[in-house]
């Protein structure tokens, strides 16, 4: 027996927790990375609908001492199996709350990536299925489980940045362009209809499916849901803010000549009466913003602080004084940010616990990306009743916050 095999072998089995993983492709493969690191996790389960993608993932599994699961293609299969304790689920985001709500409705608790939704109304779905079955339910925006995180929402709301107005969240990168695609015939492997889920079907096209599909309306939110969303939950958090009552601003491919149908530019305000949140997105840029591609400011009246993932550096924050002085500097004391997101997870499974993002704080901030879509989408600025998460005075606006469904077993009810 390998020394890995000794230290999985190691827990007993009553605090082991039984997890299916569910998409392991792009991002479901860094969580099976994540996860197959947990000496108190058996892997019971590979769910996947495209059996061309999971390969890698089993490799990662068996490189971490455990034999292969079986793969299964219907996450029913899992959800019966009364043995599993949760379902970490990586597929693309327009499954996010179908699976979430099955889960819950299954007795399992979830880990879901990031964006949680593909609108408002799913998200809140999501918080309620949550409540009903008592369930543990953590939002994979990984940044707040860094202890650097809570170092710099600690700081920002100290009193050290002065009176606290405004913060600013940035996205700025170069993406690719996708070119043009046509439809083609469902490839070998691949469970189409499952993979579609409870949406409408469109024909295939690779060019809205794995790596593309966040770029296109039907399945996606675009950039500002993909990789805006993890800045906008920190500066969210950092500010001491929920949902906004009014947005405004504008959102538009300037750049990319191609399939994608999301902004690739974005100028977003979201108006909280007393504080700000501003949104800037460019995906044509291959400098950033304050040398770093995603990152936020924290904007005093005596101090700004910037966190980011700063060049040459780890995901850390530093802090100017007014006088244009570096007067704090803190970051990540290095290794893989899955890691610590992943143990909170479990560690919550087992103590029934709150996580560190739990699905009512990941649906507020995936939220904000949501409206910041809808006034791109709309091109005018929406006035919104965060009671009643609604656009009451815009009838198109409100549509954009939910969406149909086709008649399905995944369909979310409700």
């Amino acid at each position: 027996m390998t020394r890995r095999s000794l230290l999985l072998a190691a827990a007993a089995p009553s605090n082991r927790v039984r997890i299916a993983l569910m998409g392991v492709r792009g991002r479901g493969r860094n969580l099976t990375q994540a996860f197959a690191a947990m000496p108190d996790v058996d892997i019971a389960y590979v769910c996947d609908v495209d059996s061309t993608v999971v390969e890698p993932a089993m490799q990662l599994i068996e490189k971490s001492g455990r034999r292969r699961p079986p793969l299964v293609s219907d996450i029913r299969r899992c959800l019966g199996d009364k043995n599993i304790d949760a379902i970490v689920m990586g597929t693309p985001l327009h499954w996010h709350a179908p699976g979430t709500i099955l889960a819950c409705a299954a007795g399992k608790d979830v880990y879901v990536e990031k964006p949680v939704s593909h609108n408002i109304r799913e998200g809140r779905l999501m918080v309620e299925a949550a409540r009903r079955h008592r369930r543990i339910v953590q939002t994979g925006t990984q940044l707040p489980s860094l202890p650097v995180t809570q170092r710099f929402h600690d700081y920002a709301q100290s009193g050290k940045l002065g009176r606290v107005l405004m913060a600013k969240v940035w996205n700025v990168q170069l993406r690719r362009n996708i070119g043009r695609k046509p439809d083609e015939p469902v490839p070998a492997g691949l469970d189409y209809d499952t993979w579609t889920g409870p949406l409408p079907q469109l024909p295939f096209n690779r060019n809205h499916f794995h790596s593309t599909v966040n770029w296109h309306w039907h399945y996606g939110c675009g950039d500002i849901g993909n990789d805006g969303v993890h800045e906008l939950d920190i500066a969210r958090r950092a500010l001491g803010v929920g949902l906004p009552q009014s947005v405004s601003g504008m959102g538009k491919k300037m750049y990319f000549d191609d399939d994608q149908q999301t902004p690739d530019t974005m100028n977003i305000t979201y108006d909280y009466g007393d504080k700000l949140i501003q949104y800037e997105q460019r995906l044509w840029n291959p400098y950033g913003l304050e040398a770093c591609d995603n990152g936020l400011a924290v904007y005093g009246d005596k101090a700004v602080a910037q966190f980011g993932h700063f060049r040459g550096k780890e995901w850390g924050f530093r802090v100017y004084d007014d006088k244009h002085n570096l007067v704090h500097e803190d970051q990540h004391e290095g290794g893989n940010i899955d890691l610590p997101h992943a143990r909170n997870f479990l560690d919550c499974v087992k103590s029934r616990a709150t996580p560190k993002v739990e699905i009512e704080e990941g649906h507020l901030s995936t939220a904000l990306a949501h409206l910041g879509n809808v006034v791109a989408r709309t091109g005018r600025a929406i006035r919104f009743d965060a009671k009643s998460e609604s656009i009451p005075a815009d009838r198109e606006a409100n549509a954009l916050l939910s969406r149909a469904y086709r008649a399905h077993w995944s369909t979310p009810k409700g």
